[in-house]
C-alpha cells in the first residue's frame, strides 16, 4: 500500500496539470460573421487574413477558418469565419451563424467598399438593420442580452489608449471572455464617465468592427471623379458617426496595397482572445484610418469639420457623395443651317416661273369649269398687267395663299 502512494500521487499530479492546461488553452468556440454587399471584398480580405493567395468564392453562406497562434503558451486554435452572400435573399441563413449558444462568442464585421463611396452609408445601414432584425428574433433570455449590452458599455467606458511599442509581453487572459468583459467589483469606487449623447444608441449586445475595403481606390476617385480632401473627410465623419451609434471600431484596409490587413488581424484576435495590442488610433492618412471601439467621440469627429469648405457636416450623404451618371449619352438637338434669304427667294422665283397663273374666276388651270370641253387650246403668252408684273410682285401674290412663305419674306 505504501509503495502505491507515489504512483497515485504521480497520476493525480498529471491529471491536475492536464485539467489546468485545458482551462488555459485558446477556446475553439469563437467565430466571426462578415456582412456586406456583393463585390465589396469580403472573401478577398478573409483570404488575406488566412494568408491564402487564391480566395475561394461561393454562394449563399460560406465558412472559413483562420489559424490563430498563441506564441506565449505555444498554443493554437482556429477562428471560424462565416461570410454571408451580398444578396439579402440569403439572410435567413443567419440562423446558422449566430445562435443563442454562440452569441457571446461571436463578433460581426460590417464591410463596405471605398471603390463605391456613394453606397457606403446605405450599405452599412442596410446590413446593420439585417443584423438587428436577426438578433431581435433570437430567443435570448432578457437578462443575458442586458448583460451583453452592459458589457459593451463597460468596454467603451474603460477603454485606455495604448502607447505604441510599450505593450508588456504577457499571455492573454483566459479567466473571462474578452468580447464581454465582466464588471470588476474591486473597482466599485471608480467613477465611470457617462457615454456621449450619440454613443451606443443602437446597442445590439454584440461587438462590431466596420471595415472599409479597397482604400486604394481613393487615388482613382481623385483622378476620375475630382474628389478632394474634404470629400474623404466628409465620408469619414459620417462613417465614424455610424460607428459611434453601434459602439463599433473602424478600419480602412487595402489588400492590393497591403494596408492595415495585419493591423486588422491583430485587433480581431485582441478583441476575441484578449491578445496584447499596442496600436493607438490613427486618423491622419485618409486611406489607412483606424479607430478602435471606445476611443472616438463627437468632439474628435468635429475636428474633421474644419476641412469642409463646400459642404456642411449635416448635409445629406447622398447629396454630396452622389453616384456618377454613366452609360447615358447626352442627346443634342440637330443643328439647322439657315439658308440665305436671297438664295431662298431665287428658288421660289424659279418655282413660280414653272407654275401656270390662275385662270379667270379663280379656277385652277388644271381643272376646267363645269360644262366646258376638256380640250385645252394651246396656251398663249399673257399680256395682262399681271403677266408683266415683276417676279417679286408675283411672289407676293402667291404668298397671300401660302402663309409659311409669306412669313419667311416678312
Amino acid at each position: 500500500m505504501i509503495e502505491r502512494l507515489p504512483l497515485l500521487y504521480f497520476r493525480s499530479t498529471i491529471l491536475g496539470e492536464v485539467q489546468s492546461s485545458s482551462s488555459t488553452n485558446l477556446p475553439t468556440s469563437k467565430s466571426i460573421l462578415a456582412l456586406g454587399d456583393t463585390e465589396c471584398g469580403k472573401t478577398t480580405l478573409i483570404a488575406k487574413l488566412q494568408a491564402t493567395e487564391e480566395p475561394k468564392k461561393g454562394t449563399g453562406l460560406e465558412y472559413y477558418y483562420i489559424d490563430v497562434k498563441d506564441e506565449y503558451r505555444d498554443d493554437q486554435t482556429r477562428l471560424g469565419v462565416w461570410v454571408l452572400d451580398g444578396d439579402t435573399t440569403h439572410t435567413s441563413l443567419l440562423k446558422y451563424c449566430i445562435t443563442e449558444e454562440n452569441f457571446e462568442h461571436s463578433l460581426v464585421v460590417l464591410m463596405a467598399s471605398m471603390s463605391q463611396p456613394w453606397s457606403i452609408l446605405e450599405s452599412l445601414d442596410k446590413w446593420a438593420n439585417v443584423l438587428q432584425h436577426h438578433i431581435d428574433r433570437m430567443k435570448l433570455p432578457p437578462e443575458d442580452r442586458r448583460e451583453y449590452e452592459e458589457s459593451l458599455v463597460r468596454y467603451f467606458q474603460e477603454y485606455v489608449e495604448p502607447v505604441e511599442g510599450q505593450t508588456t509581453q504577457s499571455a492573454p487572459r483566459r479567466d473571462h471572455n474578452p468580447l464581454h468583459p465582466p464588471a470588476v467589483h474591486s473597482d466599485s469606487d471608480k467613477v465611470q464617465l457617462p457615454l456621449g449623447e450619440n454613443s451606443l444608441t443602437h446597442n445590439l449586445g454584440i461587438p462590431i468592427v466596420v471595415v472599409l475595403t479597397q482604400s486604394d481606390a481613393i487615388s482613382k476617385l481623385e483622378k476620375e471623379h475630382d474628389y478632394r480632401e474634404e470629400h474623404f473627410d466628409f465620408i469619414q465623419q459620417h462613417v465614424r458617426k455610424f460607428c459611434l451609434k453601434y459602439g463599433a471600431s473602424l478600419v480602412y484596409t487595402s489588400v492590393k496595397e497591403e494596408k492595415n490587413c495585419d493591423l486588422l488581424y491583430r485587433y480581431l484576435v485582441h478583441r476575441i482572445y484578449g491578445f496584447p495590442f499596442d496600436m493607438p488610433a490613427y486618423v491622419v492618412e485618409k486611406d489607412s484610418v483606424f479607430v478602435p471601439a471606445g476611443w472616438d467621440n463627437e468632439k474628435k469627429i468635429s475636428i474633421l469639420f474644419e476641412n469642409l469648405h463646400n459642404m456642411k457636416p449635416d448635409d445629406a450623404y447622398e447629396d454630396k457623395i452622389a453616384k456618377p451618371k454613366v452609360g447615358k449619352q447626352i442627346q443634342r438637338d440637330a443643328e439647322v443651317a439657315v439658308e440665305d434669304e436671297q438664295v431662298f427667294l431665287l428658288k421660289q422665283q424659279t418655282t413660280l416661273n414653272k407654275t401656270p397663273a390662275p385662270g379667270p374666276g379663280g379656277e385652277s388651270p388644271q381643272r376646267p369649269p363645269a360644262g366646258t370641253s376638256t380640250t385645252t387650246p394651246p396656251r398663249q403668252q399673257q399680256t395682262t398687267p399681271q403677266s408683266t408684273a415683276s417676279p417679286k410682285k408675283r411672289l407676293v401674290s402667291l404668298c397671300t395663299k401660302q402663309h409659311s412663305v409669306s412669313l419667311l419674306i416678312l
